[in-house]
């Protein structure tokens, strides 16, 4: 790989390698934890509490309920939940037994959930009790076998559990009746609450997880991930955010688990650093995040962009109702970070804001600003240790670009993905090993490397418009769009144009109370561009289109706009 001339903009003390990495899984971890510090605190959720005995008991109970079931090593288990308890004690109990997880979107709709778990094969479900229904009907078209059913109710302290019995429970669809061969969850942790460790032993280089990927764009591919690579990326974020966190802090996961920041990165790290997680249900409930922090007073907050600006300009924020001043530490990542953003929230909690830019596929080989060092505009920061980058041409794929050169971001890191489940080719043509023998992942995303080894993203190869001739990248347009003080959203991208081939079209989300017109957003953006980046047309709208990690969807805004006009 290219030398690693960013070690020296590290922070000092972050060590410039991690190897060689410990011969361990998460599991260990949990072992040692629930020893060690029994009543400690594990997990936080709405006011109760697990601790790391209780998790590591109540795993155990699980697996032995999933082998009860007939689930055996290498079947693969799939995870139907928001963040709650329940998702961790049903993983880490089907890791006990050699099972892969398969963390799924609980939103996603009856197609999108049918193509999933066609991907994973999975036998065995543990759903929501809310989706109970709409995984049952897809069930005869899918692998599954037994469906497990939990209640959103069933972690919450005594006082909140009833008050969501008499006033929520069925009207937010989880009172259900669960069909012949179906089981509650409580009852198989119940029935096999003695059960001892089932004595499956768990190898690092066995398969933990198959995450999804790809279903923003097409048809969606399993990611698959070992237990290796997760403590790996759990001890680089540890390695590398050691200055800002320390052990026992809470950290606060609004981010869903379904997904590779929460499930490789923030679950690795607070098993291995004992950092307490609360965890956050639903983050569009912004009032309940809100109540969250002045209840747990969380020392790291993991974020997006979206969640940021929600925070920020929800009334109780406004108001000062909240008490952002334990927040040392937010990590944000999953869609690209305006500068604008950043500054505001730093201002807000007096802590610092550290970008960092990763994908599924890299399995949290993550690159991210230094804690303490220098954060450039625009930059997603540095390649953690053991990680690294080169940028290459992007016509042959082979030859690196000169530094400070526009080329694919490709990324070499030992927790790689293993590679898409059951898809070889599309595997291959995202993995591919050079002439030393190194597996490097090509990212299809743009960007350069600055003299100090600082990774800036240009766009997506796919995002790029081709307006008159010139190559825009809708990244830079929104950066200067989000710097207008009325602004609180916006997304960019290019649409057909007979004269022009592609023209520049803007989303705006204006900030509550804001308003600005359509002339006055050209001639800020004048101000700011090249004539030929300047959009051609603003829209301004109430929301944008998201992914669940809140990375806004140019392609849905492109087709939405198609299918108007």
């Amino acid at each position: 790989m290219t030398s690693r001339f960013w070690l020296a903009s590290y922070d000092e003390g972050v060590p410039a390698s991690l190897a060689p990495y410990p011969d361990r899984t998460l599991l260990d971890y949990l072992a040692d934890s629930a020893r060690d510090h029994p009543g400690r605190a594990a997990l936080l959720f709405k006011g109760g509490s697990v601790s790391y005995r209780e998790l590591a008991r109540l795993s155990d109970a699980f697996a032995g309920g999933l082998k009860g079931l007939g689930v055996r090593t290498g079947d693969r288990v799939a995870l139907i939940l928001p963040n709650c308890p329940q998702f961790m004690i049903a993983e880490l109990g089907a890791w006990k037994i050699g099972a892969i997880v398969c963390p799924l979107n609980p939103t996603y709709s009856p197609r999108e959930m049918e193509q999933a778990l066609a991907t994973t094969g999975a036998r065995v479900a543990v759903v929501l009790s809310r989706y109970y229904e709409k995984v049952k009907e897809l069930q005869p078209r899918t692998s599954l076998q037994r469906i497990v059913s939990t209640n959103i109710k069933e972690h919450l302290p005594f006082h909140l559990r009833i008050a969501y019995t008499f006033l929520k429970e069925k009207k937010e669809g989880d009172r259900v009746s669960l069909r012949e061969g179906d089981v509650s969850m409580s009852r198989l942790l119940l029935r096999h609450r003695l059960a001892k460790p089932v004595g499956v032993r768990v190898s690092p280089d066995d398969l933990a997880v198959i995450l999804m990927s790809g279903g923003t764009t097409g048809t969606p591919k399993g990611v698959t991930g070992l237990h290796r690579g997760m403590v790996m990326a759990g001890l680089q974020l540890r390695a590398w955010l050691s200055s800002a966190i320390n052990e026992w802090e809470v950290i606060l996961l609004p981010l869903p688990l379904f997904h590779t920041y929460g499930n490789n990165g923030v679950q690795s790290l607070a098993l291995i650093n004992h950092n307490p997680i609360a965890l956050i249900p639903n983050p569009r409930e912004l009032r309940d995040v809100l109540h969250e922090i002045n209840a747990v007073k969380p020392a790291f907050v993991c974020a997006v962009p979206t969640l940021l600006n929600g925070l920020m300009n929800h009334s109780l924020a406004r108001e000062g109702k909240v008490d952002f001043s334990p927040i040392k530490l937010c990590f944000c990542g999953a869609a690209p970070l305006m500068a604008e953003t950043r500054k505001r929230f730093e201002e807000l909690i007096g802590g610092v804001v550290v970008e960092g830019y990763s994908l599924t596929e890299a399995q949290m080989a993550v690159i991210a600003n230094p804690v303490r060092g220098e954060k450039k505009i625009g930059s997603v920061g540095l390649p953690l240790p053991d990680v690294g980058v080169r940028i290459l041409d992007t016509e042959d794929g082979r030859t690196p670009v000169t530094r400070g050169e526009v080329g694919e971001i490709v990324l070499h890191a030992p927790q790689l993905m293993v590679g898409y489940w059951d898809r070889p080719e599309e595997t291959r043509e995202m993995l591919r090993t050079n002439e030393l023998g190194e597996r490097l992942l090509f990212t299809g995303d743009l960007g350069y490397l600055d003299e100090q080894g600082y990774l800036f993203i240009v766009d997506r190869k796919k995002d790029l418009i081709k307006t008159s001739g010139y190559q825009v990248w809708p990244r830079e347009i929104e950066e200067v769009i989000a710097a207008h003080p009325a602004v609180a959203e916006v997304g960019v991208a290019g649409l057909p144009d007979q004269m022009r081939g592609e023209s520049v079209k803007a989303w705006v989300v204006l900030r509550p109370g804001m308003k600005v017109g359509r002339a006055d957003m050209k001639l800020y953006c004048r101000e700011h561009l090249a004539p030929y980046k300047v959009p051609s047309s603003f829209e301004f709208v109430d929301d944008l289109p998201k992914s669940a990690a809140g990375k806004v969807l140019r392609r849905v805004l492109r087709q939405q706009e198609l299918a108007e006009t």
